[in-house]
C-alpha cells in the first residue's frame, strides 16, 4: 500500500470543505474565497483522527477581547498542524493553545465531522487508487 503524505492529506482536507461543513450558525457568511472559515473544529479533529496528537484550542482575539476559539494539532516533537489559520483577518489574533482532550463522544458539529472525515477518508482512497495506476505500468 501507498504511503499517505502530509500533502495528500492536506490536499484531502482542502478540497472537503464546504458551507455544509462548517459551523452552522455561520454558515451563511461561507464563501469559497475563504474556504477555511469556521471548519477549524472538525478539522482539527479529521487531522486528530489521521495522524494522533493533541488536539490545541487557542483564543481568537479582536481589540483585545475574545470573540472564538480556534483549533489545531500538535504532533510529536511539537510539529503543529494549522490548515485554517489563513481563514483570519488582519485584525484576528489567535493567542494562547492549551491541549485539550478529545471528547469521548462529539456533540456540537458531530454531523458536520462525520460528513468531513468521509469526504477526506474518500479523497484519500481515491489518491491512492490514482497512484497505484500510475505506478502499475
Amino acid at each position: 500500500m501507498e504511503p499517505l503524505l502530509l500533502t495528500d492529506i492536506e490536499a484531502a482536507v482542502r478540497s472537503s470543505w464546504d458551507a455544509d461543513t462548517t459551523t452552522p450558525e455561520y454558515r451563511s457568511r461561507w464563501n469559497p474565497d475563504n474556504p477555511a472559515r469556521d471548519q477549524c473544529g472538525v478539522t482539527a479533529l479529521v487531522i486528530h483522527d489521521l495522524l494522533g496528537g493533541e488536539l490545541i484550542r487557542g483564543e481568537v482575539l479582536v481589540d483585545g477581547e475574545r470573540v472564538d476559539h480556534h483549533w489545531w494539532n500538535r504532533l510529536g516533537m511539537g510539529v503543529e498542524i494549522d490548515l485554517t489559520r489563513e481563514q483570519f483577518e488582519a485584525h484576528e489574533h489567535v493567542v494562547g493553545g492549551v491541549v485539550i482532550e478529545r471528547p469521548a463522544e462529539i456533540v456540537r458539529l458531530r454531523a458536520e465531522y462525520e460528513l468531513l472525515r468521509a469526504r477526506v477518508l474518500e479523497r484519500l482512497r481515491g489518491r491512492i487508487r490514482a497512484r497505484g495506476a500510475v505506478g502499475a505500468g
